[in-house]
């Protein structure tokens, strides 16, 4: 497996590329400074870069190259209440189509108390508030007895991307610029817990300025440690939540997880937290399923 100052040094060599591409561009713009083919160079090194990356992962136990993949580890939920889920493992693995900072077996969870209460998906409004939707200032939950290893609630939270034209900017203009920032404009403000046995849990595009914790902190199951936000690489306010086997995203593994009580849902499918299901409970992160 390559050595995490591998991994860093060939997702910053990514970046590089990718802002060398745009650099040409603009140059060539103003001044015939480059041939024409020599500016796709850099954008072919970034794809192939990026291609190793995703497949890096191919020879390692957390993807089942040289055995069978491991027993998903369990958890409580990570919210409470009625939610949905998206881009989850249950359908397939990459679930986000990427294995880059752990998200190999991620899912993404948005509130649904009642059908027709999240704002749908068109071409008016171009943008909406957070508080349109009834995701943002969800509690967001500790998931198992553990210590908080790292926290980052600064980045704003931004405007829904829930419109044709705005889903086109997210994935040509912000998508882009947000990869020349590596994992944290990706993930944006997240918290990371180290569950015990090395395993740790992310919590990703929480609301700014909501984490009520902090490195060094030992949370019990079913704690609150902030709160739902819309900030990163996000569309909308929804809660990202992924297991990993290193506490940096930049250079971890994903993991397989399963929530007591329900299970991984898959893309679609409504499911309900209850409060039982993130009360407490011995130790600090269950065994395999």
């Amino acid at each position: 497996m390559p050595s995490t100052s591998v991994r860093k040094l060939s997702a910053l060599a990514a970046r590089l590329c990718l802002l060398t591409f745009f650099g040409m561009v603009v140059t060539n713009f103003f001044v015939d400074y480059f041939a024409y083919w020599l500016t796709w160079i850099p954008l072919v090194l970034w794809l192939l870069i990026g291609f190793g990356v995703n497949r890096r992962r191919s020879g390692t136990k957390a993807e089942g190259a040289t055995g069978p993949a491991p027993e998903p580890v369990v958890t409580a939920a990570p919210v409470t209440g009625r939610w949905k889920a998206q881009n989850s493992p249950a359908d397939k693995v990459p679930s986000h189509g990427t294995r880059a900072y752990g998200q190999a077996y991620a899912i993404d969870i948005v509130a649904e108390p009642a059908n027709g209460a999240r704002p749908g998906f068109g071409w008016w409004p171009v943008a909406r508030r957070n508080a349109d939707f009834p995701a943002f200032g969800a509690p967001l939950l500790a998931v198992a007895d553990a210590t908080v290893v790292h926290t980052d609630d600064r980045q704003r939270d931004h405007l829904s991307r829930t419109s044709w034209l705005a889903i086109l900017y997210f994935f040509v203009v912000e998508g882009i610029g947000r990869s020349l920032g590596g994992a944290r404009r990706i993930i944006g403000n997240h918290v990371i817990l180290d569950l015990g046995g090395g395993t740790y849990a992310l919590y990703a595009h929480v609301r700014r300025g909501s984490l009520t914790v902090r490195p060094g902190d030992r949370v019990r199951a079913g704690q609150q440690l902030g709160q739902c936000g819309n900030s990163g690489n996000s569309t909308e306010p929804h809660v990202h939540f992924q297991l990993m086997d290193a506490a940096d995203s930049e250079t971890a593994d994903g993991l397989p997880f399963t929530w007591r009580d329900i299970g991984v849902p898959a893309n679609g499918e409504i499911f309900e937290a209850a409060p039982a299901a993130v009360a407490h409970t011995e130790g600090t992160v269950s065994g395999p399923a």
